[in-house]
């Protein structure tokens, strides 16, 4: 790694000065770069230097701009299957986000300052907070496809998201609070009421929903064949997306089965006579085809909480003046929560009692943590008073 002054004479007789960096890269190719100052040019070969030892200097040559990089990676999204809604949320990302403010940024010009002054002014340009986090992710996303590809070296995101991701986690939990029942998860006796009041064409649907924690996506995409009435098990292997195309389930580990008590056996039963032993779909619309999820909260969850008495002021009255009631819990997801409860609780409190595993398992989770990031607090604590003492006497005798 060399840094020489070039001097040199133009044809109008004016003397001109450059500092030219030479050194030869990673890849034992030998790379010029020049520079008006001298402190310029000794700053990048300090840094060069380095990231040539470590291996992971990239040429302004080799590598390409953010928007070429951002290009890419959605069409390797697209080549490996991704569903149409996320592919939609990168391509929005990266034009109307991205491309604007630092499209044409070479990626080894992207450091860690470089990163946090987009942060900054996605906010100042008026990005929520939540767009403005999405957005980085997808940037970090980028780069690191772009590193697959030896565009680049470095992921500045991970990097800058390293040290917060601690406080950010703490900081999402204290924000969100945990999860309670009777205000996020319905309870068992909300659950009973809305159980008594569902009428009979929305009564199967809704069952499965409650006892299966199945997604709204992977219930409208339910066929006969993957239920197994003698065993009493529903077999998830499909589901159904918002534009209404089918795919696997979200992941790997949502591909699973079932056990379902025969209280949705025998409702599926009764369905399945009604439909006169048609395969297909188990809840399809009147023409055959999958529903929508509007269609399922819409005209079966909400109404069902209406009339359950399971409901919240609007804050709204009607011409009588009388106040307007609305569904207290208003999408799909407050079941699957229930379901997950109930496979927690103790048996003598009406659950299952089921281990950790187990529910990660059966709700299709990926991991473990998520499943206990979300409902680690509702499993019972073995430290109360009682089995204290227990313990503690155990101990001295």
């Amino acid at each position: 790694m060399s840094v020489r002054k070039r001097t040199w004479t133009t044809a109008k007789g004016e003397e001109k000065t450059a500092w030219i960096v030479d050194y030869v890269d990673a890849k034992g190719t030998r790379r010029q770069k020049t520079f008006k100052l001298k402190k310029q040019a000794d700053a990048f070969a300090a840094t060069a230097s380095v990231e040539v030892r470590e291996g992971t200097h990239v040429a302004d040559r080799d590598t390409v701009t953010v928007e070429k990089a951002g290009s890419l990676w959605i069409a390797s999204g697209e080549s490996a299957g991704l569903e149409r809604s996320t592919t939609n949320q990168r391509k929005n990302h990266l034009e109307n986000h991205i491309k604007p403010l630092i499209g044409g940024t070479l990626l080894s010009k992207l450091t860690l300052p470089a990163v946090r002054d987009f942060e900054d002014r996605l906010r100042k340009e008026g990005r929520s907070p939540a767009m403005t986090k999405k957005v980085i992710t997808s940037l970090g996303s980028i780069l690191a496809d772009a590193n697959e590809r030896g565009l680049a070296t470095r992921n500045p995101v991970r990097d800058m998201r390293g040290g917060r991701k601690g406080r950010e986690r703490r900081a999402e939990k204290r924000q969100k609070g945990r999860l309670e029942v009777g205000v996020d998860i319905p309870s068992r006796d909300e659950i009973k009421a809305l159980i008594a009041a569902l009428d009979p064409h929305w009564r199967p649907l809704l069952l499965t929903a409650i006892f299966t924690g199945m997604r709204s996506s992977e219930i409208r995409g339910l066929r006969w064949q993957d239920v197994d009435i003698k065993r009493g098990e529903i077999n998830v292997r499909q589901r159904v997306d918002q534009f209404r195309e089918v795919g696997p389930p979200k992941s790997e580990a949502g591909t699973r089965t079932i056990p379902v008590p025969p209280l949705v056996i025998n409702a599926l039963k009764e369905l399945k006579l009604k439909q006169g032993n048609k395969e297909g779909l188990v809840f399809p619309n009147p023409d055959g085809n999958s529903r929508s999820h509007a269609n399922l909260v819409s005209k079966g969850l909400q109404p069902a909480m209406i009339r359950a008495g399971v409901t919240v002021d609007t804050g709204e009255v009607d011409k009588k003046g009388e106040p307007i009631l609305g569904a207290k819990y208003t999408g799909l997801h407050a079941l699957r929560h229930f379901f997950a409860s109930w496979l927690i609780n103790r048996k003598e409190d009406g659950g299952l009692g089921l281990p950790a595993k187990v529910v990660q398992e059966r709700l299709g989770h990926s991991s473990i943590v998520m499943t206990m990031d979300v409902y680690g607090h509702l499993f019972p604590r073995g430290d109360d008073g009682k089995e204290l003492a227990d313990a503690a006497s155990a101990l001295l005798s």
